[in-house]
């Protein structure tokens, strides 16, 4: 199974926040948004709930789990 994640959709619904916004608003570098938006990086559970607070929604509206096949 594989994480994947909306997190840039949600960045546009509130708003089109720039990933340097979100990234100051939760004290993590613009890199760490970006590589979560590719998929390239599973942010820590803590960072987790953090984006979940920020845009008001539960952690399974931004993070979901797929199939590999």
């Amino acid at each position: 199974m594989k994480i994947k994640n909306r997190l840039k959709e949600w960045r546009v619904k509130k708003g089109d926040i720039t990933q340097e916004e979100l990234a100051k608003a939760l004290g993590v570098s613009r890199q760490t948004i970006i590589a979560i938006e590719k998929g390239k990086y599973t942010p820590s559970l803590l960072l987790a709930f953090k984006l979940s607070r920020y845009f008001g929604v539960k952690v399974e509206d931004i993070f979901y789990l797929t199939e590999d096949k």
